[in-house]
């Protein structure tokens, strides 16, 4: 009978407890919970865009994030040896502080992406257009995340599910391996390239969104790392075709690194990051996802990092000798230079006089004998791209996050040579590779390359991945990526000559900026540098960060953690790195 009389007394409390409960249980309708919000097509739109706008915070694409893969690179060094000189030298060290800003953007994004995804449900056939249009977007961004996760961390967690964040365990995530990441990326790109729209069908809609061919040109670049040139090919046969969208060359070079309307999203650009021009920004500084203001700038630093100290910039990055040697090693069909290196390096050249804006470093005009110091203390030659250096907006950098001009991820010229380095390797050399080669090359007058110059897949593969691509590409964010997939790492010969693209001279003397460089010299010419030369096996990927183990005790690190070599997992898929060759024989 006592039990009974306690019991009942249990399961009144309870009940009184529960009715205090229900009346206490008033939603505030000014605070969104996942209870209460995106369970409308609106809602998911909001989602959508706060996905997009994750994409250009300082460790995705506003800045850091962008310039660490350009660092890694043979084409641009850290010319203020302080910042990116850990990047430069491939010595980052588990307890620094920036090289764990890529991955707390990426996450950030993927967890939106993810509440998107857990919102519409898996059976597209049951979707009406704008959910279609909602999930294909947010599948294609989860997948750039993933894909910059493993190019830069090689194996990160790979979290899919929403419900994943719901217990400690899901949420320390273990590491998933390169591959199956890689997989993920695969499939979501893959989806995205069935739902999304063309920029053709898309209409105003598509203006800096993601498109089908957005997402197949991405899902190529994937395919392309693992070496499925086969696969990558058929993809970039169809955008070359029409499939997704009709794309072309812009007429003018310089038009893909100016700001406005009249040349961002244009019919070269499969996908850009949106950063509000100068004119049209706000005041306040957006560096993260968790300083955030409604009245950001929503531009860019990368300006900053890139653009001489005399002009405002922070003069961190600097290009190499060797680009600028070999922009001028090959005229046009009319004698000139190369159009390329005006937009792509800030260097006097008598060709310059009277073309686009002239010689000029944003509006100040330069001649012979001035120079333009990149950094005040150690030289180097400036980076015009994705500055205002070029364009005779401004007259010096307004420091911070505040370059309007967007940037171009994939444009219809990485279709092209992608497609003729797929075609090389499945066929090559063939004339089909040359003439997709050409295309881009007649954009700025240099003469047709002829089949007969290239007996070998490996003499055509060196003129696409170490002239056209460094021409068309120079400083630009990927060819860290393409060193990796192309295995360069992994053999002496390739590693030897990245030393010496990458070979520079530090110096205080500016008339020496411009001097010639040799690595051979290089032990006994104190002024020169090779980032090269401190590479360790396992850096070519950037380690996982102290303090995201530490937080988390399920997460291991990667090769650069454990400086433990690669070369037997590119080996062992059956890849070969294809061998240095002398382009001139």
């Amino acid at each position: 009978m006592k039990l009974l009389k306690y019991s009942l007394a249990f399961l009144f409390g309870v009940g009184t407890l529960t009715s205090c409960m229900d009346n206490l249980d008033v939603v505030n309708p000014n605070q969104q919970t996942t209870a209460t919000f995106g369970n409308t097509v609106d809602d998911l739109e909001e989602c959508v865009i706060a996905a997009y706008n994750h994409m250009r915070m300082e460790g995705s694409y506003a800045r850091v994030g962008y310039t660490i893969d350009a660092c890694r690179g043979d084409e641009v060094w850290n010319s203020s040896q302080v910042w990116y000189m850990e990047f430069d030298d491939f010595t980052v060290l588990v307890t620094g502080d920036i090289a764990w800003w890529p991955w707390r953007e990426w996450y950030y994004t993927i967890n939106v992406c993810n509440f998107i995804l857990s919102r519409v449900g898996e059976d597209n056939s049951q979707l009406s257009e704008n959910l279609r249009r909602i999930k294909g977007q947010a599948l294609f961004i989860r997948g750039l995340s993933y894909y910059n996760l493993a190019g830069y961390y090689q194996n990160p967690p790979l979290i899919t599910s929403y419900d994943t964040y719901s217990s400690l365990d899901g949420l320390y995530g273990t590491n998933s391996t390169y591959d199956e990441v890689l997989d993920q990326v695969e499939a979501d790109f893959q989806q995205a390239m069935e739902l999304l729209p063309s920029r053709d069908t898309g209409g105003e809609w598509a203006g800096g969104r993601a498109t089908c061919g957005s997402a197949a040109g991405f899902y190529a670049r994937t395919l392309m790392v693992r070496h499925k040139f086969s696969e990558a090919l058929t993809v970039l046969e169809d955008i070359i075709s029409g499939r997704y969208g009709t794309y072309r060359l812009m007429d003018n070079y310089g038009d893909n690194f100016r700001e406005g309307s009249a040349y961002e999203n244009n019919e070269e650009s499969l996908f850009e990051i949106q950063f509000l021009d100068y004119a049209s920004q706000g005041t306040d500084d957006e560096w993260t996802p968790v300083n955030t203001s409604p009245n950001a700038t929503q531009g860019s630093a990368i300006e900053s990092n890139f653009a001489p100290g005399d002009f405002g910039g922070w003069a961190d990055l600097s290009a190499t000798n060797w680009l600028y040697d070999l922009f001028k090693s090959e005229r046009t069909i009319n004698g000139t230079l190369d159009p390329r290196l005006y937009w792509t390096l800030g260097t006097y050249e008598a060709d310059w006089e009277g073309f686009e804006y002239g010689n000029v470093a944003y509006t100040q005009p330069i001649t012979a004998s001035d120079t333009i110091r990149t950094n005040n203390s150690y030289g180097g030659i400036p980076v015009a791209k994705y500055t205002n250096l070029r364009t005779g907006l401004y007259s010096t950098v307004v420091t911070g996050l505040h370059d309007g001009i967007n940037v171009r991820l994939m444009r219809y010229s990485d279709v092209l040579l992608r497609a003729a380095e797929c075609e090389n390797e499945v066929n090559g050399p063939t004339q089909r590779a040359i003439n997709w080669i050409n295309e881009v090359r007649g954009r700025v007058d240099l003469p047709d390359l002829q089949l007969a110059d290239f007996n070998t897949a490996d003499k055509l593969f060196e003129q696409i991945a170490n002239v056209e691509r460094p021409k068309e590409f120079g400083c630009e964010y990927g060819r860290g990526f393409d060193l990796i997939r192309w295995g360069f790492f992994y053999d002496a010969g390739r590693l030897q000559q990245m030393k010496e693209h990458s070979v520079v001279r530090i110096t205080n003397d500016p008339s020496k900026v411009m001097l010639p460089v040799d690595y051979s010299n290089i032990g006994s010419d104190p002024e020169l540098k090779s980032g090269f030369d401190t590479y360790v096996q396992g850096h070519e990927f950037l380690p996982i960060q102290q303090t995201l183990t530490n937080k988390n005790p399920s997460l291991q690190g990667n090769s650069a953690n454990y400086s433990t070599d690669n070369s037997s997992y590119f080996r062992d898929n059956g890849w070969t790195v294809r061998p240095v060759v002398d382009l001139n024989n």
